[in-house]
């Protein structure tokens, strides 16, 4: 028969060594015991005399349990502990090696074997991606740039005779009508609706103008790097 009883920590032993346990843990555990009165899972302990007794199971909590006596002998100096009668040792062992085996967590549980294999994956997997955004940064940077050297080239074959007269210039003065008679001209697929919206546009900027060909661009949805350097041709020649 198994009995529960309060055991004084001096009479108990453990085969296990100390050192196996960190200090650290041993002395948190200990200010816990203190601070409740005890420990709450009870020590597994057989007999081995009279009034004395060795750890089957709970090494860990015993050495936590010595370290409170240690540092406050009335607090620590008995401990909850299931006490085994010798002819019940043999099947408490191996109940007690039983319940180790279990695992308690409701976590999913993942072989060593399976994690292993599969860290090396994920390890290539963000490599993989990792040069692909590179890539795709890359020819982001490469185009925008191809873009931009070809709008200063444009810029720079636009004839400076009149600001008033040149495409930018146009784009922030022509009202609707004037703005769609002109893309019409130049040959712009819907060139009405395109017209209705760059005068939309630039009237909800502060100035009422747009800054820049790219400041157009970005404030028409829609409007692609083709057209605005179609109209910038046309209009450029038109004067």
């Amino acid at each position: 028969m198994i009995n529960f009883s309060l055991v004084d920590v001096k009479s108990i032993t453990s085969n296990e060594p100390r050192s196996n346990f960190a200090e650290a843990d041993l002395e948190n555990l200990a200010d816990i015991i203190i601070e409740t009165g005890g420990i709450i899972r009870p020590l597994v302990l057989k007999v081995t005399g009279v009034e004395s007794y060795t750890v089957v199971d709970g090494h860990f909590e015993y050495y936590a349990a010595v370290r409170a006596r240690e540092k406050n002998p009335r607090q620590g100096e008995m401990v909850n502990a299931c006490v085994i009668a010798p002819k019940l040792e043999a099947l408490v062992v191996k109940q007690v090696v039983s319940l180790k085996g279990i695992d308690f967590s409701s976590k999913p549980v993942t072989s060593e074997l399976e994690t292993t294999k599969l860290e090396p994956r994920l390890t290539n997997l963000e490599l993989r991606l990792e040069k692909q955004f590179n890539e795709f940064k890359s020819e982001f940077i490469q185009e925008r740039e191809r873009i931009d050297s070809q709008f200063k080239q444009l810029e720079n074959l636009i004839p400076q005779k009149s600001e008033q007269s040149n495409p930018l210039s146009l784009l922030n003065s022509l009202d609707k009508d004037e703005l769609s008679r002109k893309l019409q001209r130049s040959r712009i697929r819907g060139a009405e609706k395109l017209a209705k919206d760059i005068f939309d546009a630039r009237r909800k900027k502060p100035k009422q103008e747009f800054e820049d060909y790219r400041d157009v661009m970005k404030s028409i949805q829609g409007l692609g790097v083709q057209t605005i350097l179609t109209i910038i041709d046309e209009w450029s020649r038109s004067y």
